[in-house]
């Protein structure tokens, strides 16, 4: 069956490559370059964690962007403590920027992206625990940036100075089993753009095909500050929390690469 996938989607992107420049499908949204390409294959969109066609994940990127390249989407445990809208939100999150614009006057934020290079402004970082074989999130009330003065000031008379508890965390066996079932065999669209008269355009022209990730190259680049865990809740709505990897770093996570 993968084998047959991956013949039928060389022969899909073929038919797209030779269609040249492609008018953006969804203009406005970050996400069109893969929103496009998934309209030309005929892929519906949906929030199933599973790929896009077959056995095979797609992901697209614009050449000129340094953005983080999205793996998976994976809510931390404890989850029947719905840990980052009753926690992190609740007691650490700050108002909203659109606040009693866009959203309610009390609508709260809680974004972060982190590794476990540094801890972040607000004081958040990523862990790697190898005897509990876990990923975990720590914070320290120390490592507060100056310019989140009144947001400090709010903690020490809320939830207080000390770490999280309970952590929020991901077991080795969770993320290697994401990966697996998410992540097994990965096509990276490389994806060249331009504009004329304000209208964006797409040329779909490269292709990296990825086979059999684990979860000992997934750790090394967690290690090296490659991936990031990404927090993006507010009140009104959790955007789900994910893993996000330098783009650079995909291919450190497979044992096998083809270029199509």
């Amino acid at each position: 069956m993968k084998n047959a996938n991956l013949v039928l989607l060389k022969e899909q992107l073929k038919k797209i490559k030779e269609l040249g420049w492609i008018k953006n499908q969804r203009p406005g949204n970050v996400g069109g370059v893969g929103n496009t390409l998934e309209d030309l294959l005929g892929i519906e969109e949906n929030n199933l964690q599973l790929p896009d066609f077959g056995e095979w994940e797609l992901k697209s990127q614009r050449d000129s962007t340094n953005a983080l390249l999205t793996l998976f989407h994976m809510e931390p445990k404890p989850r029947t403590a719905k840990i980052v809208k009753n926690i992190l939100l609740k007691n650490y999150g700050w108002p909203h920027q659109k606040a009693g614009i866009k959203y309610p006057l009390d609508e709260r934020s809680f974004r972060q992206t982190i590794n476990v290079l540094s801890y972040s402004d607000r004081g958040f970082r990523v862990n790697i625990d190898y005897k509990q074989e876990k990923i975990f999130v720590n914070f320290n009330f120390s490592k507060i940036n100056d310019r989140h003065d009144k947001w400090r000031m709010y903690l020490a008379q809320g939830i207080g100075k000390g770490d999280l508890h309970p952590h929020p965390f991901w077991t080795f066996n969770d993320l290697e089993n994401k990966l697996k079932k998410k992540l097994s065999n990965l096509m990276y669209v490389h994806v060249k753009t331009k504009y004329e008269n304000g209208i964006e355009y797409f040329k779909y022209n490269q292709f990296d095909a990825y086979i059999n990730p684990s979860i000992e190259y997934f750790l090394k680049q967690v290690d090296a500050g490659e991936i990031y865990v990404d927090f993006d809740a507010r009140t009104g709505h959790n955007h789900g929390t994910k893993f996000r990897i330098c783009a650079r770093s995909k291919e450190h996570l497979y044992q096998q690469h083809i270029q199509i």
